[in-house]
């Protein structure tokens, strides 16, 4: 039905009414006469009025219910061609005039009306108030079984700022929506891209949450997530690194496990979560989430037996957002600034692979780690600054050098210090760097009305301790680089094109595959390395059941050596030999100084059961890396690796 239509319809049943209305007390009139009619007849004709009036006040309710359902379908229509209008489009429409006008009044009232979405689907929508009090829809918001959404009242009101619709009842949709997982700053996006998509493999990365474990216990809500994960992967090599891709231990023709396949499977990437979350107030939010799986392997992991595997901490902060002041604060260890995000800066929005290796994508930037972040959005929510301190850390190469848990022999006799293996609660079988500040992140990011756009800056400062004979001094390197990242929505919803990427120096470990930061020059201070890490991805969603995605990633490391009296030291020294690669278990060296890895993979997931009790999905992924050296004697001879992952997951909480 049209605007017209329906105007026209609306118009011809109140003059129905009047009509009924004056028939009505004109027949009560003559009724009353006693000239017309005896007092029986009076008493039969008024009966008959009162039947007539019944029938006619019934065919008034069904016809209200009638414009009541036009009324959802016009306003379902009015909704999806704003989605598809720009604003001064959508303005200049008289419908979005009188939508405009009847949503103030409903506010004003503070009752909305929820209602289906047409042809059966099973999502509902609500209209919310932008800055500039025009309408704009939700994300869609899943209730109930497929197919048996229903429709409720919310009772909502303006926020103070008027910017925004607040819940006033406790079971209200949007009391759910503003306690689930995503914050309701990552909402107001109209970016073509927008929230996760939280059943796809990226968001369950990111620390996606259920609506299905939503629990309130006053003003505070808890939100469960997680899932139950089995996975294997099947490769032409053997890397013992199980689902997490360790590029750098690709093995080379002179070891065995080169020509030998391997198979392995773990459950260990199961995942749990949970985030508790109260509203200060309508505007204000404070809210805490802990993310946690089983990839750490003890020292008593057992692989013959139990396969006891680790609990290990994934994330584990606090956060504060004022929407009234756009400022939004975040600490304790979450995916760092670096990470590319989805939408403006706001946690669990990151954007990561659908991959099902543990390890993500060669080339992709990434860090989980302790931080004390804090941003500012602009613009409603379109421009967003943030700046971010974070744990630092420096992977050292001292190939030609003789290092014994972090004291670092020098060829003029000295030492340099560049850490220590852990002691009390830490790993005594790791080294940790010396480090004497924490990395320095800012970031940029935009959201116009088509993709997200990121641009990003690290400061880093790799420090040690040269000691010569029984006097020493300190070395500190300023190291650093810049980049960024972009999400281009080429059919908002079903195909997106993701690029990104990070160069500097001193700075590879943000990268998958953990090239090296940093060696050492002949006087013993930290030597940073250049390097550059890239992907690239198209994703694809052809329905809401079945994701398809292929990246492409690479990272590469740049080299800083020296000899002394014909000794070569450093990184990709051309003095190193690489001439004992080829041969299976030959008596030549193999140095084999990590240039750069790359990777091409391409995979699917499919949701083939989804209902109230969770969701069930299964994925598969083909995968080729390569890793190349540095040239020294006998060349620079590459290898490879060929890998196929399978997944089944259950999603109780989707």
């Amino acid at each position: 039905m049209s605007l017209p239509d329906f105007f026209c319809l609306h118009s011809r049943t109140n003059r129905q009414r009047a009509l009924l209305l004056l028939g009505t007390t004109c027949g009560l009139t003559l009724l009353s006469t006693p000239a017309f009619a005896s007092e029986d007849d009076v008493i039969t004709r008024m009966e008959k009025e009162m039947s007539r009036l019944q029938e006619a006040q019934a065919h008034v309710q069904q016809e209200q219910k009638e414009i009541n359902h036009d009324m959802a379908i016009i306003r379902a229509e009015l909704i999806r061609h704003r989605r598809a209008a720009t604003p001064s489009q959508a303005l200049n429409t008289s419908a979005s005039k009188t939508l405009k006008s009847a949503s103030i009044s409903r506010i004003t009232q503070k009752t909305a009306n929820t209602f289906p979405v047409p042809s059966g689907s099973d999502e509902t929508k609500t209209v919310s108030l932008q800055s500039n009090h025009t309408p704009t829809v939700q994300e869609p918001f899943i209730v109930g079984t497929p197919h048996s959404a229903t429709a409720r009242r919310d009772e909502v009101s303006l926020s103070p700022t008027g910017n925004s619709l607040v819940d006033v009842g406790p079971s209200s949709q949007l009391a759910v929506v503003g306690r689930r997982s995503e914050d309701i700053s990552s909402r107001f996006a109209e970016n073509g891209v927008g929230p996760h998509s939280r059943e796809t493999v990226g968001a369950q990365a990111a620390g996606a949450l259920g609506d299905h474990g939503v629990f309130h216990f006053g003003p505070v809500s808890i939100i469960l997530g997680g899932f139950v994960d089995t996975s294997a992967v099947l490769e032409n090599r053997h890397v013992a690194s199980g689902t997490f891709n360790y590029w750098q231990d690709m093995p080379y023709p002179n070891e065995p496990r080169y020509h030998t396949n391997n198979f392995d499977g773990s459950a260990r990437y199961s995942r749990l979560s949970l985030m508790a979350r109260g509203n200060i107030d309508p505007e204000r939010v404070i809210s805490g989430f802990f993310e946690s799986d089983f990839g750490a392997g003890a020292v008593t992991t057992d692989p013959y037996e139990s396969n006891s595997y680790s609990f290990r901490l994934r994330q584990a902060y606090l956060s504060y957002d004022d929407n009234r002041n756009g400022l939004h604060f975040l600490g304790g260890q979450a995916w760092s600034l670096l990470t590319p995000g989805r939408i403006g800066i706001v946690p669990r929005q990151e954007s990561l692979p659908e991959t099902i290796e543990a390890s993500m994508l060669a080339g992709q930037t990434w860090a989980r780690q302790w931080q004390v972040r804090a941003v500012k959005d602009f613009l409603h929510r379109r421009l967003w600054a943030g700046l971010s301190i974070e744990n630092p850390a420096t992977l050292y190469d001292t190939t030609g050098f003789t290092n014994n848990n972090g004291s670092v022999a020098l060829p003029n006799g000295g030492t340099a210090t560049i850490g220590e293996n852990g002691v009390g609660l830490t790993n005594d079988t790791t080294n940790f760097s010396n480090e004497i500040s924490p990395d320095v992140i800012g970031k940029l990011a935009y959201d116009p009305r088509w993709g997200h756009y990121e641009v990003e800056g690290i400061l880093h400062f790799p420090h040690d301790r040269v000691t010569i004979g029984h006097t020493g001094h300190n070395n500190t390197a300023i190291a650093g680089g810049g980049g960024g990242s972009m999400i281009l929505p080429l059919i908002p919803s079903k195909l997106e094109i993701r690029l990104g990427g990070l160069a500097g120096w001193g700075v590879n470990r943000y990268g998958s595959a953990l090239l090296p930061d940093a060696t050492l020059n002949a006087q013993g201070a930290p030597a940073p390395l250049f390097g550059v890490q890239a992907q690239a991805g198209v994703i694809a969603h052809p329905n809401q059941r079945i994701d398809v995605y292929g990246y492409f990633g690479t990272q590469r490391v740049g080299k800083s050596s020296f000899s002394v009296n014909g000794t070569p030291y450093g990184y990709g020294n051309t003095g190193y030999s690489n001439a004992g690669c080829l041969q299976e278990l030959s008596s030549l060296s193999c140095t084999a100084n990590t240039r750069a890895v790359s990777e091409i993979t391409v995979g699917a997931w499919w949701r083939f059961f989804k209902g109230r009790f969770g969701t069930v999905e299964g994925g598969t992924q083909l995968a080729y890396s390569r890793r190349e050296i540095w040239s020294g004697i006998g060349g620079d001879p590459h290898t490879s690796m060929s890998q196929i992952f399978f997944d089944f997951r259950y999603l109780p909480f989707q």
